[in-house]
């Protein structure tokens, strides 16, 4: 961590020596400036060669680690000088931007340029005063660093590696039968890759969770011994030694060691071995990330028999993919259940005890085990250590205390988690720790943590590259390195969108970074000693488990870097009298969370106290349902990131400043449009916008258009534009250039007019016009268009979005006709709802030209030969169509290749009480698994269980919903059930941001 740090600020100091010419003109000041950053520059690089060495020795030797600690308090105040520089620096030319439009006299020009070059000379003698201070500090720590006689930078001594061997007690093996099933199929079962003989299987999963004892037992196992001809277990660890590895499968073969001499020999000698034999080899540790350090020697073992195998167990999932491990032939190890933890636990700690004894102890012991989180390292360790407690009073002790304050229990945990984190490059060891700042079993968003390394400056990546690019590698790596667990995936795209991180990872995190980060569980703020260290935190989390008028005692940590507020417990409101001092003593702070969780009471107001922050990245205020505004001040917040307005429904306005927060890279304002008249003029200025959720349109002078999104090219994922009732200019529609927002995925129209516009009401062609100018770009997968008020939607653009996979239409009161979806060939889902002048849903709709009612003979209409209608859509539901009467069958002539709807899984219809009946195209599709058929009375007559005119027809459906009650269908029987009544899924009170994915979970 401290070299991580020392280095992030010797990469910055560079920037201090490029002095403006205007101060270079004053000699002196000039000199002791260059002078000072040359001393700070010459201490860092000194120290950073040592670094390395002083990590490894802080373990055992307490003076290192307090040297440590002192020289990295010294690095964070030198990078906080240097980001209060670049901060002030910043300012005059935001405020120079924000003026150039305006006509200032010469003279005030000439005052305004006077008046920033004495601010840059204060600046510079400022900085100049910092950073001999420093130095100061750092001549202490340069003589302690001489006085340690640390080595210089080498290689990193590794914590030591237990060497493994195939032999397992089973005695000593609990659980693990099924894993152990289902892994002996995949040694001895047919060949599963179906193209090598020789496949690779791999159980990945992180230290201490027994992969190591899952090998031996399937390597032992009888079905194994009897299948393979050969069986070898090397223990690989690191480096990967290949030609050790190749060395022990000759001698395995041979019987001794082989005397050859030369890869290329040895490699010959393997081939000769292995040919003709069904042969097991057990790699067990491996950890190198270099494929071509495996290539030469997998491709001499390729000569054996079909059926061959080769099982690795690795924390790294990357490693597994490099080692040549198709997906089928991962195997992810979960941890033990709470009673096989116990099983384990007890064999250990009961040993030797009376059953008395061990009856008395077994409450406890069970509580003891579920510390262990599923870990069987875990459990091992406590069984080992509370063997030798002989007492109830003893194991009541260690259920009391924290794992780690076990001494015993933290020198033997320590070391297979350690490997795992010191095995992580720099970059990844500040981005694994900062996590300790949530409480455990927190479930974490994978976005939030992003954002949240972004803030401390941890994504560097390489020039050029996005630092959101650069944090989801980084995600990536820590997944597959076993760090995270549990996660919870986007149902539409599969990606991860929330994980948890594993109980002992975090404890042994949180023993690394324990005076760095804290866990302050506060009841009612009250005052309570605050040690030293503790007074140069730099990251805390505050759970108030209750609400009291006290001052909180977080005033005291002027250091911080970070501030989560926990309002699982309270509210945010109790906080407001404090904001004020809170603003003015943590000056420090990159990241601020002042969500709140319980979407009760909330801060009313936002203090202007907010622009001292000079160094704020990060600031969350979701659900703070009651605040009204955001004070100015916030604009000048210029290094702003991250903002963080979801759920802020009470939100008039937001600052007309906001164009200065040019940092601004991620606006979260999901559901303010129930609040925002508009958005203010200068957001067109923040170029470097990532997320915008929604864009208010406001047919005002003093609000944005909708040509101010010309300029955020770099917007990408979600856009919900609202308002677009009141756009009548069809060039301001073009000047957006959707089109040209490549990064877009979901879009989102809505043509209500925003309260507070005027309410005259336009001519409906308006808005067909203006949703042809809002072309989209061609990569766009989610689509939604709401309150459409033409005749007729079919914008020339809609056929060309060949990626979109799910459309929502509502509340388009004046639609005639629906638009010929039929031919998007990636659609999934369908929603179509609250269209009362819809009255036929024609052929068209599927995508066909011809009209079934044309009084054209069919030897004059043109053969529709092959064609697919809809070939992707899997989920449809109509609702609220009070006026649809007909749905119009589709007639196919012999000549005639056509599909509809192959993959329909789910049909949904509600509340289309005119609806006559169903196409058969509906009724006989064989792929339709769900059908829910609510408030259509002649609909759900006609598919009544056995007395309906199509019950026949839909009787193969295996779930059936009429009028909430529902038919299960089998081959025997019909049975009936009665089903909860749920309002409608896609009312037009449901956030139509929220409809995708609840119409996919639906």
């Amino acid at each position: 961590m401290e070299k991580s740090i020392v280095s992030a600020v010797l990469e910055k100091l560079g920037s201090l020596l490029m002095i403006p010419e205007e101060i270079k003109q004053k000699v002196e000041l000039a000199l002791a400036l260059e002078e000072e950053i040359g001393k700070v520059t010459v201490h860092f690089q000194g120290i950073q060669s040592v670094l390395q060495d002083a990590e490894s020795k802080q373990v055992k030797d307490a003076n290192v680690r307090n040297w440590l600690k002192r020289l990295k308090d010294i690095a964070y105040d030198v990078d906080d000088v240097l980001d209060e520089w670049r901060s002030a620096k910043l300012k005059p030319e935001l405020d120079k931007e924000e003026k150039e439009a305006e006509n200032f006299p010469l003279f005030k020009k000439i005052r305004r340029s006077i008046s920033s070059l004495t601010f840059q000379t204060m600046l510079y003698y400022n900085i100049a005063s910092k950073i001999k201070n420093i130095n100061q500090q750092l001549d202490w720590v340069a003589t302690e660093k001489d006085r340690y006689k640390f080595e210089l930078e080498k290689e990193v001594e590794e914590p030591g590696r237990l060497i493994t061997a195939s032999f397992v007690d089973e005695d000593e093996v609990y659980g693990r039968l099924e894993e152990t099933t289902v892994l002996v199929n995949m040694l001895v079962g047919e060949n599963s890759s179906g193209v090598s003989r020789l496949d690779v299987i791999s159980i990945v999963g992180m230290g201490g969770i027994g992969k190591t004892t899952l090998a031996q037992r399937v390597y032992n196992h009888r079905d194994v011994e009897c299948h393979f001809d050969k069986r070898i277990w090397i223990c690989v660890s690191d480096p990967f030694d290949e030609m050790r590895i190749a060395k022990e499968i000759l001698e395995a073969f041979r019987g001794e060691c082989p005397k050859l001499v030369g890869k290329d020999n040895i490699l010959q000698e393997i081939r000769s071995c292995v040919l003709g034999k069904k042969m097991l080899l057990v790699l067990d540790d491996v950890w190198t990330e270099d494929a071509t350090k495996w290539e030469q020697l997998k491709n001499s073992l390729k000569y054996c028999s079909l059926g061959s195998r080769i099982l690795i167990t690795t924390r790294n999932e990357k490693v597994a993919i490099i080692m040549g491990t198709p997906p089928s032939n991962l195997f992810l190890l979960n941890t033990l259940s709470q009673e096989e933890c116990w099983s384990l636990l007890g064999h250990k700690a009961l040993c030797g005890r009376t059953g008395e004894e061990s009856k008395n102890l077994e409450d406890i012991g069970r509580k003891i085990a579920e510390k262990c989180q599923g870990l069987p390292l875990a459990a091992k360790i406590l069984g080992g250590l509370l063997r030798f407690k002989k007492t109830r009073e003893q194991w009541q002790l260690v259920l009391d205390s924290e794992i780690w304050d076990i001494e015993e229990a933290e020198q033997d945990l320590f070391p297979p988690l350690s490997l795992s984190y010191y095995e992580l490059p720099l970059v990844l060891k500040q981005c694994i720790s900062y996590c300790v700042v949530f409480p455990k079993d927190t479930i974490i968003s994978k976005d939030e943590l992003i954002k949240l390394w972004m803030a401390q400056d941890y994504l560097k990546g390489v020039q050029g590259e996005e630092m959101e690019i650069v944090g989801d590698e980084y995600f990536d790596e820590l997944k597959m390195r076993s760090f995270f667990q549990d996660f919870k995936r986007d149902e539409l795209d599969n990606g991860i969108m929330e994980y948890k991180m594993h109980d002992l990872v975090h404890d042994f995190l949180q023993v690394l970074t324990k005076t760095e980060c804290l866990m302050i569980v506060n009841n009612g703020f009250e005052e309570s000693k605050v040690d030293s260290y503790c007074e140069r935190a730099r990251h805390a989390t505050l759970v108030r488990k209750e609400a009291a008028p006290t001052e909180p005692n977080i005033y005291h940590f002027k250091k911080l870097r970070s501030l989560f507020i926990d309002s699982s417990y309270h509210d945010t409101s109790s906080l407001s009298p404090y904001l004020p001092k809170l603003f003015d003593q943590l000056t420090c702070l990159r990241t601020l969370n002042l969500s709140n969780s319980l979407f009760r009471n909330s801060i009313e107001e936002l203090p202007d106290e907010i622009g001292k922050l000079v160094h704020l990245r990060y600031l969350n205020l979701k659900n703070n349902r009651k605040l009204k505004e955001l004070p100015e001040s916030l604009c000048e917040l210029c290094n702003l990131q991250t903002l963080n307005l979801k759920w802020c429904d009470s939100l008039k306005e937001l600052p007309c400043g906001v164009g200065k927060i040019i940092n601004l890279r991620h606006l979260e304002n999901e559901r303010t449009d129930l609040s925002l008249m508009a958005m203010p003029k200068g957001i067109g200025r923040l170029t470097n916008l990532q997320t915008l959720s929604v864009f208010v349109v406001a047919d005002s002078n003093n609000a944005a258009t909708l040509g101010d999104l010309q300029n955020l090219m770099h917007l990408r994922g979600l856009l919900k534009i609202s308002g677009l009732g009141a756009v009548c200019d069809m060039a301001e529609a073009k000047k957006a250039e959707l089109q040209k927002k490549q990064g877009l995925r979901a879009l989102i129209l809505d043509f209500t007019i925003s309260k507070g516009v005027m309410s005259r009401r336009r001519q409906r062609t308006n808005d067909e016009k203006v949703l042809e100018a809002l072309q989209p770009p061609p990569c766009l997968e989610k689509l939604e268009i709401w309150c459409y008020s033409s005749l007729t939607m079919f914008p020339n653009w809609m056929m060309g979005l060949t990626k979109l996979s799910h459309i929502s239409l509502g509340s388009c009161l004046h639609l005639k006709s629906l638009p010929p979806l039929g031919t998007l060939p990636s659609l999934e889902s369908l929603y179509i709802g609250e269209m009362s002048t819809v009255k036929v849903v024609k052929v068209q709709f599927l995508g066909v030209e011809r009209e079934e009612t044309s009084a054209l003979p069919s030897s004059l209409e043109t053969p529709l030969s092959s064609f697919i209608a809809f070939p992707s859509l899997k989920h449809l539901e109509f609702f609220d169509l009070k006026g649809w009467e007909c749905w119009m069958p589709l007639t196919i002539r012999e000549e005639e290749h056509v599909t509809v709807m192959p993959r329909l899984c789910s049909l949904t219809i509600g509340c289309c009480p005119k609806l006559m009946s169903l196409p058969n195209y509906i009724l006989q599709n064989t792929s339709l698994k769900e059908l829910d058929i609510t408030r259509s009375p002649i609909l759900s007559e006609r598919c009544r269980k056995e007395t309906g005119e199509d019950w026949l027809k839909i009787s193969h459906i295996p779930s059936i919903i009429i009028d909430s009650l529902y038919i299960q269908v089998n081959n025997t029987s019909v049975e009936e059930f009665g089903v909860l009544q749920l309002q409608p899924l896609h009312s037009s009170s449901l956030s139509s941001e929220n409809f995708l994915k609840a119409f996919t979970q639906n």
